[in-house]
């Protein structure tokens, strides 16, 4: 497999395949998944620890992943059938437990909505977790069309495509089904397109998608178009920014005055009462977006500050 030449910045991508097990690769799968899961469950018993011993005593203690790893050569050390297990796996569970909790802390030093904080890491129960293995470049390799996994254990994927270049880690899981996958990260390919001297401003209804359906569902929703927004600009060289979203159907892209009142949805047309300027609703809050991105939608030179002052409307 080649790898073909990429820009820089241009990310990295998913490939996700189905995958055939023998009945070895299955249950050497699901034994090196107990390991795992028995090693984040550690981590999370270690975090409570740390946490009510600093609370306790008035002192700030770390639970990083340098305690964890010593903590996990520790237990390999002395239990044999963790030992078992390859290493690569393992180590992953305790980078992927330290970026969970350190998301969250972040979170709460943040001060943000309950319902928007990710949460501190939780035991993952046996017959709810759902096995997942991450492996990095030196814990796996492809050959003949099939991946060699760290521990003896070999699967047949089912390949639909090829891989643009070479992968640098992989995921192995299983789904609500039963189903196994592998899902290979690589280096996104940077395919330009010719620029048109153009730009779109485009306003999402979020207030109107959270009243259609679960507040998750739809925070995850709009999370997913963001980051398919992002990687396709990056694919194909163009500048994707995101803006403050408030008040961006209250300001005048004109004048930059803002009504003392939301616009109800029955009214489609925005009248500035500032500067007297009339625009379609949704072609207005367009135009604000490019202003904060810091695009004139006239053409002008300049830029705008992300948030800028609004003088309310008499």
């Amino acid at each position: 497999m080649t790898t073909e030449a990429t820009t820089k910045d241009t990310g990295h991508a998913r490939y996700t395949f189905r995958v055939r097990l023998s009945n070895t690769a299955r249950r050497r799968l699901e034994a090196e998944w107990d390991r795992c899961r028995w090693i984040w469950n550690e981590c999370v018993a270690k975090s409570q620890q740390v946490h009510v011993q600093g609370k306790a005593g008035g002192e700030k203690l770390t639970c990083g992943p340098a305690q964890l790893d010593k903590t996990l050569t520790e237990a390999r050390g002395m239990a044999p059938w963790l030992a078992e297990g390859a290493s690569v796996p393992q180590q992953q569970v305790i980078r992927d437990f330290a970026r969970s909790r350190a998301k969250a802390l972040k979170d709460i030093k943040d001060r943000l909505p309950q319902q928007r904080r990710a949460g501190m890491p939780r035991f993952k129960k046996k017959r709810e977790a759902r096995p997942s293995l991450n492996y990095t470049k030196r814990g796996f390799r492809l050959r003949d069309g099939r991946l060699h996994l760290a521990g003896q254990i070999v699967v047949t994927v089912v390949w639909s495509r090829p891989l643009p270049a070479d992968p640098s880690s992989v995921r192995v899981y299983q789904d609500t089904l039963g189903q196994w996958y592998v899902s290979f990260v690589v280096a996104a390919q940077s395919e330009p397109l010719a620029p048109t001297g153009r730009v779109l401003g485009v306003d999402w209804g979020v207030k109107e998608t959270a009243t259609t359906m679960a507040r998750k569902a739809a925070d995850a929703a709009i999370a997913t178009t963001k980051r398919a927004l992002v990687e396709t600009g990056r694919k194909h060289a163009r500048d994707v920014r995101l803006v403050h979203p408030a008040h961006t159907t209250m300001d005048c892209a004109k004048c930059g005055a803002r009504t003392k009142h939301a616009l109800p949805l029955s009214m489609r047309t925005y009248t500035c009462t500032a500067c007297g300027a009339v625009s379609p609703r949704d072609k207005n809050s367009a135009r604000v977006m490019l202003v904060r991105a810091g695009w004139n939608p006239d053409g002008a030179e300049g830029v705008r500050p992300l948030e800028p002052p609004a003088p309310v409307a008499a």
